[in-house]
């Protein structure tokens, strides 16, 4: 295929909409507006925004795009706000209080040592799928794939039916051993398409075929939740753009790190859920390796959460469950911790008297009260205009005026009062606090997983990120940091250089107890999952790669009696004995590396509990190198660094991308469109090839 000419990347945030793009020049650009409600009004004004910039109508530029990435938050909000589809449930009798039920400690994934003992912190959603719409069907295989009692069709058809007097708008199949035996989810799919043929239908065996029916349960209705909002979504951004010119298909970023065009998301929607800040990882793994940087941590604060992913010697860490709104879903994805904190973070008094920063957030509407929009809450935007992070005649270059006035009475009425102190004092507790929550959120991600924070690179992304990393890097003991280029639209270039990518996963339940080894007849049955696994990635990626495909497999395997496992990749598509024994190996290293070399335990005995094959089609990359320009030297102003007392004359630049080589001294601030980069008093940054700035302590 000849190139079009421009690589474009979205990405729909709680705030703004972010437009990433490269031309075949290499000349990159940045564009921002705010999210809309219907939030593909929002990716259209970007890209006329970026369609103005070189000088073209929008029917002109989106006929030159040779590639277009989006990410979205759309399938996220939606279960978080609990405004997911109307739907239902049919499962096995005797299992529908499943959700209920959870693994007794329902929604204490991803909860801290400390957290876990709060009970408070348990039990604070509601399922997925009220009791009330959970059908139990007369059916019943099992772990054999035996039929135990088979499907009573008279039943399930007239239990389907009752259900299209309650509005449901989707069904979730998820019987007893289907990831085995899958024929009653089939035919109950099958009956659901005669009595409700509007319904959007998930059967759990093609969206989490693996074992453990709650997490299987949970991810279906989640898909099942999704399936009609995020795909009608989808294809009406998809519509609009080709009204307007656009003749590739929109890539949809998944969690696991790669892109899909949109229609193979259709049946699984979950697949998309935390797309942006997957983006936000890969994009720091495509700068990181441009310019030999293997060990990051990729930060990102954006208007409501500060999201926080790891990539070691040139790979993200990834996970096998998400928790969302309460509920468990078995979805790979790479791992990124959130937490709320960002520019749109509300400070308020807790009834101690004490200053708290978060979680709640004041959103684009109204917005951080310096927006002007009808906000009165004071927000981390606020401080920082006050303490002369932000300037007010250029913020997202200049398209939004902040109202400094406001944000001061806002800190003055809500904190400063109350408190007995200065607005400027009120301004840097609020900053403090908030840069204290996240370098937090850093180290559990770094130090409780057993790794030394010194030994990576801080990333700084996001609106927020290249504002406040200077404190994060400082308070972790880290000898500088990195702001991209693109930082304030990173999720957005992730979306436009990751490669395809389809991941699949079969149950394939083996128990090898204590010393003894795998029989021919288990080797066979992990070795057809592999093998089963691999052709359908290929058949997926098959219509949409343009190059050869690599079909990677893993199997998820545990010590005989745990809850948890580890993903351990295979050596090839075989399996037999000699192969067991590789896995075990490789799985007693990274079990020891993970808890202790004293941890291990191989007389315990091993589960393998599926395999998963992860298929990648390279796409070509755009270029991330960029023309750069001189920056420019702005009017000085006074920051308040880590003195609520003390302000220093910072000397101000403005870039679009700083030009290879350019070098600067502290105190100064670096001003792109959408980021204020902030170099502290005794720093140094630096520009490299790509326009990404390196900020260096003085050591």
């Amino acid at each position: 295929m000849t190139a079009l000419g421009f690589f474009v990347g979205t990405d729909v945030g709680g705030t703004f909409t972010d437009l990433w793009f490269a031309d075949e020049s290499g000349t990159t650009r940045v564009f921002k507006t705010p999210t809309t409600k219907d939030v593909q009004t929002g990716v259209l004004d970007a890209v006329m925004l970026a369609a103005e910039s070189v000088g073209l109508t929008i029917e002109q530029f989106c006929a030159k795009i040779e590639r277009f990435g989006h990410g979205t938050t759309v399938g996220l909000n939606a279960l978080l706000t609990g405004t997911g589809a109307r739907t239902a449930i049919l499962t096995t009798r005797g299992f529908a209080d499943t959700l209920e039920i959870g693994r007794l400690t329902r929604q204490s994934t991803g909860l801290n040592e400390h957290e876990y003992t709060d009970s408070f912190l348990r039990n604070r959603h509601p399922p997925l799928v009220p009791r009330s719409r959970i059908v139990e069907i007369d059916e019943r295989i099992d772990v054999n794939g035996r039929v135990v009692r088979p499907l009573d069709e008279a039943q399930a058809r007239a239990a389907v039916r009752a259900l299209s007097t309650h509005g449901i708008e989707a069904v979730a199949i998820c019987t007893l051993f289907s990831t085995v035996n899958a024929g009653h989810e089939k035919r109950l799919r099958e009956i659901v398409a005669e009595e409700l043929p509007a319904a959007y239908v998930s059967m759990s065996h093609e969206v989490s075929p693996n074992v453990g029916e709650y997490a299987r349960m949970s991810t279906t209705a989640a898909n099942a939740a999704l399936g009609p909002i995020a795909g009608g979504y989808l294809n009406r951004l998809e519509e609009r753009l080709q009204v307007a010119g656009l003749k590739v298909p929109v890539l949809m970023m998944t969690c696991a790190g790669g892109v899909l065009p949109t229609a193979a998301l259709n049946d699984r929607p979950v697949f998309a859920l935390f797309s942006g800040p997957a983006g936000c990882v890969k994009g720091a793994q495509a700068i990181g390796a441009a310019v030999g940087i293997r060990n990051i941590l990729s930060t990102d604060i954006g208007g409501t959460s500060f999201d926080v992913g790891v990539i070691v010697d040139g790979a993200p860490i990834m996970r096998a469950d998400l928790s969302i709104a309460g509920a468990d879903l078995r979805v790979h994805s790479i791992d990124v911790d959130s937490i709320g904190a960002g520019g749109g973070s509300i400070a308020w008094i807790d009834t101690g008297g004490e200053l708290r920063v978060g979680p709640k957030s004041a959103g684009s509407s109204p917005g951080p009260a310096c927006y002007g929009r009808g906000g009165t809450e004071p927000t981390a935007t606020d401080a920082d205009l006050v303490l002369g992070v932000l300037d007010a005649d250029n913020f997202i270059g200049g398209r939004l005026k902040l109202d400094i006035v406001s944000a001061r009475n806002a800190i003055e009425t809500r904190i400063a009062k109350p408190l007995g102190m200065s607005v400027e004092q009120a301004a840097w507790g609020i900053r403090t606090i908030l840069d204290s929550r996240m370098a937090d959120l850093l180290r559990r991600m770094t130090v409780e997983r057993g790794y030394d924070p010194k030994a990576f690179t801080l990333f700084a992304n996001g609106g927020a990120g290249p504002s406040h990393a200077w404190a994060l890097a400082a308070d972790l003991g880290l000898g500088g940091f990195v702001v991209p280029a693109a930082a304030t639209a990173l999720s957005a270039l992730g979306t436009a250089v990751s490669d395809f990518q389809f991941n699949t996963e079969r149950a394939t339940y083996v128990r090898v107890q204590g010393s003894r080894t795998i029989s021919a007849e288990e080797a066979s049955l992990i070795e057809r999952g592999i093998r089963d696994a691999a052709a359908d990635v290929s058949r997926h990626l098959a219509g949409a790669a343009r190059t050869s495909i690599r079909v990677d497999c893993f199997a998820a395997i545990r010590y005989l009696g745990q809850t948890h496992h580890l993903d351990v990749q295979l050596d090839g598509g075989s399996f037999a004995e000699p192969e067991f024994r590789a896995l075990v190996e490789a799985f007693q290293r990274h079990y020891a590396s993970l808890f202790g070399a004293t941890a291990t335990y191989a007389k315990a005995g091993y589960e393998i509990l599926s395999v998963r094959a992860v298929g990648v089609g390279a796409l070509p990359p755009p270029a991330l190198a960029s023309r750069g320009d001189q920056p420019r030297a702005g009017r000085a102003r006074r920051v308040f660094f880590d003195d609520s007392a003390e302000s220093h004359d910072c000397a101000v630049w403005h870039t679009t991308v700083p030009s290879e080589g350019w070098s600067a001294a502290g105190p100064c601030i670096i001003e792109f469109t959408g980021q204020s980069v902030v170099v502290p008093p005794l720093a140094r940054v630096s520009a490299d090839k790509l326009g990404n700035l390196h900020v260096r302590f003085k050591s």
